[in-house]
């Protein structure tokens, strides 16, 4: 698998420093071209892996209930401006045929697919449509509540504005109730 070419990066930095009119070679900033790189390294991490294969193990487990795992904390990069938004994902799924993910693999793709340039609503739908094609469930249901830092620091500059999201899968589509009772635990503290 093909690495993160971090020099090209701390290069690009160093220009980009240039560009605005700093000295990339003053003692605060000398290091900074690195430093980016391997911050980047991190942040795009989620560009060298497949999230499927968390949901390569599951258990059998006879439980046809509601599972949520809400205020998953996640953070991502705009790929429009390559700033940071950051939140919380809610996810739900009605479990099929014994088919039962370990909780913290829910979190793991969040991760994953978050992990990379990045749309809230490209994250929201994938998340959704990795779990309906690896767990095979009856229903899946995900929310995201983010902010973004490309409205709060240019642009409109609205900090505290938050952006939410969603994807419905299965039994949630049509089931207004079981819709309801997914959005009343969230909400419930």
């Amino acid at each position: 698998m093909e690495q993160i070419d971090k020099q090209k990066i701390a290069d690009a930095v160093k220009v980009i420093l240039e560009a605005v009119g700093e000295n990339p070679e003053r003692e605060g900033l000398i290091d900074t071209p690195m430093r980016v790189a391997r911050m980047y390294e991190e942040v795009f991490s989620g560009l060298k892996k497949d999230p499927s294969i968390h949901f390569d193990t599951i258990f059998a487990e006879q439980h046809e209930e509601l599972v949520l795992v809400k205020d998953i904390r996640f953070s991502s990069m705009c790929e429009h401006h390559l700033v940071p938004f950051f939140g919380v994902a809610h996810v739900a799924y009605l479990p099929q045929n014994g088919r039962v993910a370990g909780l913290s693999k829910l979190a793991r793709v969040v991760d994953d697919v978050s992990k990379r340039p990045q749309l809230q609503e490209r994250i929201t739908t994938t998340v959704a449509e990795i779990m309906m094609d690896k767990l095979k469930p009856l229903g899946v249901m995900v929310i995201m509540e983010a902010e973004h830092m490309c409205m709060t620091i240019r642009g409109v500059n609205k900090p505290g504005t938050k952006t939410i999201t969603s994807a419905v899968r299965g039994a949630f589509k049509n089931d207004d109730k079981l819709r309801s009772e997914v959005l009343a635990l969230i909400k419930h503290n």
